[in-house]
């Protein structure tokens, strides 16, 4: 089976998504800048969420890219990862409406979390399904920066607990880590079409 429809479906999905995180934010009652006040929290949750959206489908675009193919298994896992975005909308609109008190931001951290080990396993099960030797395998290696995302979210949760803003600090440094797009499987797959040519 190919990858198109898992990507025009995970695409519909994750633009819902964002359709619905926006929707979260209502619109103040006031004409003057200080209505707005109330909703920086809101806003502030909205930008971070909106962020880490735009993260997951900016590296599922490549990762899909790098896959000729897909199996029930890589379908189901794609499903658990859309199930875990789409809590993104609920446990960012909590946090915010809760001025980012602890369990607000634990839960939050809780669902980024999930998202991480969801994406996990999506990237296994396409990389067993396409053989070690991929061009997704190569490119994906030891994933470092997933694991030390994941490890950061672990700390992210326990600190929230002590201080909710130390917790959510650390969610924007891993925003901070993968805003700048993943260039592993984009440059792999460059460097294999490359030598394409070359060989042609």
């Amino acid at each position: 089976m190919g990858t198109s429809r898992i990507e025009a479906f995970s695409d519909g999905v994750l633009a819902i998504i964002i359709t619905i995180m926006v929707l979260e934010m209502k619109v103040p009652h006031g004409d003057d800048l200080q209505s707005l006040k109330p909703l920086l929290p809101v806003l502030l949750s909205y930008i971070l969420s909106f962020i880490y959206i735009g993260i997951y489908w900016n590296n599922h675009h490549h990762m899909m890219h790098a896959a000729s193919q897909v199996n029930g298994r890589v379908m189901w896992a794609n499903a658990h990862l859309l199930f875990w975005l789409s809590l993104v909308p609920f446990v960012s609109g909590w946090m915010g409406e809760n001025k980012f008190h602890t369990w607000p931001v634990v839960l939050y951290g809780f669902v980024l979390l999930m998202n991480s080990v969801a994406y996990y396993l999506l990237a296994r099960a396409l990389i067993q399904l396409h053989g070690k030797n991929s061009t997704l395998a190569i490119a994906i290696g030891k994933d470092r920066k997933g694991i030390l995302s994941t490890a950061i979210y672990l700390i992210a949760i326990g600190m929230s607990f002590v201080n909710p803003w130390i917790g959510l600090s650390l969610y924007w440094l891993v925003a901070a880590i993968w805003f700048v797009p993943d260039k592993r499987i984009e440059n792999k797959i460059k460097l294999n079409e490359e030598t394409f040519h070359q060989n042609d």
